[in-house]
């Protein structure tokens, strides 16, 4: 499948996706960008359109740890969850971002739970 069509694929499965959940103050929602490289994930407040709390790979502490991608990514996961709990917040929406729900992005959603989040 040629890049373009891989690329419009998952936008259509994002916005599907988007369309059915939303975040609020109260149960933000935890969105996942996965590139090839790195992973990133932030809580956001849809109401507003702001940022809570963001983690990703390329961060000094994570980054330093080494390990496999999927390693890293549980520690994205325990890091947006200690910057969520630390901001008052126990709760989230996950939102795989048009990514199936396995290896990394699955990662990030078991390290946000062992952090303390409930989704």
């Amino acid at each position: 499948m040629p890049y373009a069509q891989k690329v419009i694929r998952r936008q259509k499965l994002r916005w599907r996706i988007r369309g059915k959940i939303r975040g609020a103050a109260v149960k933000p929602r935890l969105s996942v960008f996965r590139s090839n490289k790195d992973i990133y994930a932030q809580l956001i407040d849809d109401a507003t359109g702001t940022t809570l709390a963001s983690a990703s790979s390329r961060e000094k502490d994570i980054a330093a740890q080494g390990g496999t991608k999927t390693e890293k990514s549980a520690l994205v996961g325990k890091a947006l969850a200690q910057k969520a709990v630390a901001l008052g917040l126990d709760s989230c929406v996950f939102d795989r971002g048009g990514y199936l729900y396995h290896g990394r992005v699955k990662a990030v959603a078991d390290g946000a739970r062992e952090g303390g989040l409930k989704f």
